[in-house]
């Protein structure tokens, strides 16, 4: 980023996440894929917004809202109120959106991220509120008009507004990261960023280093993926920096992010809350919610991906980046726990999940959940190495066939002949038969080329189909071999 140590990037970011309810917001309406659904067919005068049609509030949704608001540290207030807020879009038919402002869900949070330098910084949250969804608007090409789908609109929304507390662009991403990973974490929102369900706005500005004073900012919306909300951020530091650098002013706006010239672009003047003239919902009754909800929400919260981490790494072995990579999602990190039940060896396990299981998926483009193998069958499988039944190589030929068919490994190596060789007379007779059909090779590694030994191992596991026990082949090569130098 081309900004002078004599500025401070200052970014705050607001977070727009659709609720996975089943009903809209503020009517019994299905939530559907806005991107596959027909349009216009989840619909009806409510979040038509007809004359006359009264909202009533999805409990489930509150729910949801306080799951996130726990999880961010946040505390939920006990009366908070649903608002109007005032502003006139094509894809908002009542010329309003039910959201919330004076009187927030929860306030006062904080989540904790980690840099990759490794330096830990604590964003706060400001609010977290409810609100519904708009409609989505798609403008044809040829610019003759723009189509309306209201399938969307009353979709239960979360806002997540941070403090203006990030110092830059890696921080910004990486808090957007966190934060989306535990809204899937919580089973409240997909992450599917590509449909729109989660989304990012961006309130950036400058200010001198060393100076406590806030610039002036503006906002990017609707920035839908890391890359756009960083590449607009940094665009933005870039674009401010310039202005001041030609001792210009900064205007506060509202930004549009442009994909294809990677550039911001001017949408309308920054409002601020009296332009949206918010006044009480006067068809909402004040919403009131008991500590013994509060309570109940917070004791059934999943473990969260920091927790999983520290305790992967202090009671099961694990190191850092092994804990890391299984608790980023938490259908894999339950897996993972769903083996160690079963009696895996956490190491083992968390070997095989990383760097085998995890390359199957990616193959084929599976989640965790669409693998036909199983917690118990992978233990088996280790189990079948560890005892020597087949060697690693062999294991991973059958971690592929149960990946392909989910039958149990011990039947495929009965049933395709995988068994590991370690019969010592056997395998004794193998190496003697390589080296006498190498002896120019056996010549060359007796005048020094020790490298040749691998090789020779290589020639034994061939002739046993891959088959031989490695160990034991190491230990009848080196015994063969010296027994070939002494007689030199």
């Amino acid at each position: 980023m081309a900004i002078t140590s004599k500025y401070e990037p200052v970014i705050g970011l607001e977070v727009h996440a659709e609720m996975m309810t089943n009903s809209k917001m503020f009517c019994s309406c299905r939530v559907v894929d806005s991107v596959t659904a027909p349009p216009n067919t989840a619909v009806c005068p409510v979040c038509l917004g007809m004359p006359g049609m009264l909202p009533v509030i999805n409990k489930r949704a509150v729910e949801f809202a306080m799951r996130v608001a726990l999880a961010l540290n946040c505390t939920i207030q006990p009366d908070n109120v649903f608002a109007r807020k005032n502003y006139f879009y094509p894809d908002l038919p009542k010329g309003y959106q039910i959201s919330q402002y004076e009187l927030p869900l929860a306030t006062n949070g904080w989540l904790d991220i980690a840099l990759e330098s490794g330096e830990r910084r604590r964003i706060r949250i400001r609010r977290v509120h409810l609100e519904e969804d708009t409609g989505k608007l798609t403008h044809l090409e040829d610019g003759s008009g723009s189509l309306v789908d209201f399938n969307r609109s009353g979709v239960p929304l979360l806002e997540i507004v941070s403090e203006p507390d990030m110092r830059s662009v890696e921080e910004a991403r990486v808090y957007a990261m966190k934060l989306r990973q535990i809204l899937r974490y919580l089973g409240v929102n997909s992450g599917d960023m590509e449909k729109g369900v989660i989304r990012f706005e961006a309130n950036v500005s400058l200010r001198p280093a060393g100076s406590q004073a806030l610039g002036t900012r503006t906002e990017v919306k609707n920035l839908n993926s890391f890359r756009a909300l960083a590449e607009a951020a940094a665009y933005e530091l870039e674009r401010q920096a310039a202005i001041l650098d030609a001792s210009g002013q900064v205007v506060q706006d509202t930004m549009g992010w442009s994909e294809s010239r990677r550039e911001t672009f001017s949408q309308r003047g920054k409002e601020e809350a009296h332009d949206y003239r918010y006044f009480p919902e006067p068809d909402l009754p004040p919403l009131q919610i008991a500590p013994a909800w509060i309570e109940a929400i917070r004791a059934a919260l999943p473990e969260l991906p920091d927790a999983r981490v520290a305790r992967y790494t202090s009671a099961l072995g694990l190191t850092p980046y092994e804990a890391r990579v299984l608790a980023e999602e938490r259908p894999v990190a339950e897996w993972f726990e769903a083996a160690v039940t079963v009696g895996g060896a956490p190491k083992a396990v968390a070997n095989w999940l990383i760097n085998a299981l995890f390359s199957l998926m990616n193959e084929h483009r599976l989640s965790i959940d669409q693998v036909k193998l199983t917690p118990a069958g992978l233990v088996e499988l280790i189990g079948l190495v560890d005892k020597g039944a087949i060697n690693t190589n062999t294991a991973k030929e059958v971690l592929a066939e149960m990946f392909a068919s989910g039958r149990p490994a011990g039947e495929i190596v009965q049933a395709r002949g995988l068994a590991q060789i370690s019969d010592e007379a056997a395998l004794a007779a193998v190496v003697a038969g390589v080296l006498a059909q190498n002896s120019q090779q056996v010549a060359n590694y007796l005048a020094g080329k020790e490298t040749l030994r691998g090789w020779f191992v290589g020639q034994v596991m061939k002739a046993t189909g891959g088959k031989a026990n490695p160990a034991l082949v190491n230990q009848l090569l080196h015994e063969q071999l010296t027994r070939l130098e002494g007689e030199q």
